[in-house]
């Protein structure tokens, strides 16, 4: 990536300022946080960088819940539970209650994915010791599920 900045883009103007993050909002979905954190690396002003963001955000091309909601799902669809996953929105500049509602939508979802992940683990093998529990939730916390979840998938077996 070439992110050198060209006289053009050191300019205040919002079209060039709103054309760059349309541009990198064709390519993916962003967090206001990430398209600002963008814009600015590419060498924009910060106050008009908010003008355009809130200008996006007033049209709907800019829509952080649709972000959290792609993102929840790709997350979830790799392994990833509901603990990590909202760190992960938070990290990226997404608003708690965006936060909330999405990982709620996810609610249902996640005994059959800590299923999955447990089997791409573990081949479904639970286990017959203490320490092998304790190195299986250790595990399975990583990827962001909670203890009772993890309680529940053991007790299933």
């Amino acid at each position: 990536m070439n992110w050198t900045r060209t006289p053009e883009q050191t300019s205040a103007e919002p079209a060039v300022i709103r054309a760059k993050a349309l541009e990198l909002l064709a390519r993916r979905e962003h967090s206001r946080l990430e398209l600002r954190q963008k814009l600015l690396q590419r060498g924009f002003p910060a106050e008009p960088i908010g003008l355009v963001l809130e200008q996006l955000a007033a049209e709907r091309l800019l829509d952080e819940g649709r972000y959290a909601e792609l993102y929840a799902c790709s997350r979830a669809d790799k392994g990833y539970g509901p603990l990590r996953i909202a760190r992960e929105l938070r990290e990226r500049g997404v608003p708690e209650e965006i936060v909330t509602a999405t990982l709620a939508m996810l609610e249902d979802s996640w005994p059959a994915k800590l299923r999955d992940l447990h089997h791409k683990r573990f081949k479904s093998h639970y286990p017959a010791d203490v320490a092998g529990r304790m190195q299986q939730t250790r595990v399975l916390r990583q990827h962001g599920f909670t203890l009772d979840q993890i309680k529940q998938l053991f007790a299933t077996d």
